[in-house]
């Protein structure tokens, strides 16, 4: 069985569209994806340097088109297990028919904005949690008044909170961990994103999702997910609550998931699957040149 995954905010690299918008007709798509986000995408995903894409405003609708575009330039057979991480789960929610693909861009970008101002209201921030028990650690995040609002699974959570929490976290990690600063415009996941969670809320609210066409997993459990409707208020709920990937690649396990596919821009989510689902065929659709060897894998692994 076949997984196709989607990345989320961190994985955009300058000039990851770029080669993208060469095949086909993905130029007039990335057009089209622009006018929904309010954004020019194509000179942000082609000449926009790291600094100016990692504002949280242009980088969610950025990795949701990306992903998007390399979805379009490939053949993906019904059947396919999709998932998202975080912002990704909008392009995962297109990919399963739950979505149009222009109307999940849209989502991101008005997500992206939303919680960029909601970072700009309290001082918070986030940090890597590499190692150590995944319960002992939350535990003690919970005594820090911290959250583990990433909990990736393959020994790495990501707490998140005031700036003043986090800085004692860093200053005494728990026993087994080492703890990496990053630079984030807020803590994502919390409480500090209700602003953002409501502006969601209000822009899905004007839609009529259709149901699934393949296995949708939410980041809320890990669980397939059967209404487009109910996956869209689980999305719009997880901008405040923890995302779940460890319990997602459990259930790819559980349903049996010979390959996991990322799509663009790729590399972040295969690597912890290749250290938490040991035996699990991964591949990484980074550029067009990947496309010829993705078919392959996708025919391969398809159910």
């Amino acid at each position: 069985m076949l997984a196709i995954v989607a990345p989320g905010q961190g994985a955009q690299k300058p000039g990851m569209l770029s080669p993208w918008i060469e095949v086909g007709s993905l130029a007039s798509t990335l057009e089209s994806f622009s006018e929904a986000a309010r954004l020019d995408l194509t000179r942000l995903g082609t000449t926009a340097d790291a600094e100016e894409i990692k504002d949280t405003a242009i980088t969610q609708p950025l990795v949701v088109a990306a992903a998007l575009l390399g979805a379009a330039a490939l053949e993906i057979p019904a059947g396919t297990v999709s998932a998202g991480h975080s912002v990704g789960e909008l392009a995962a929610a297109a990919l399963a028919g739950v979505l149009d693909p222009v109307d999940a861009v849209r989502l991101a970008g008005i997500r992206g904005q939303a919680m960029q101002l909601a970072c700009a209201l309290t001082p918070t921030t986030m940090a890597a949690v590499l190692g150590g028990d995944t319960q002992v650690v939350l535990d003690a995040l919970a005594e820090l008044d911290l959250v583990g609002a990433n909990v990736n699974g393959a020994g790495q959570i990501v707490a998140a909170g005031s700036t003043e929490a986090v800085a004692q976290l860093v200053a005494s990690p728990p026993a087994g961990t080492r703890i990496i600063s990053l630079q984030v415009a807020g803590a994502f996941h919390t409480s500090f994103m209700a602003p953002a969670e409501q502006a969601l809320a209000d822009a899905v609210g004007a839609l009529t999702p259709a149901d699934p066409d393949r296995p949708l997993l939410t980041n809320s459990d890990g669980t397939v997910i059967a209404g487009g409707a109910d996956y869209l208020q689980l999305l719009v709920r997880q901008v405040t609550r923890p995302v779940r990937w460890d319990e997602c690649m459990a259930t790819l396990s559980a349903l049996g998931v010979t390959g996991v596919l990322e799509l663009p821009p790729a590399g972040t989510l295969v690597g912890l699957v290749k250290r938490e689902l040991k035996g699990v065929a991964t591949m990484a659709l980074k550029s067009p040149d990947d496309l010829d060897k993705a078919a392959a894998f996708v025919a391969e692994h398809a159910a």
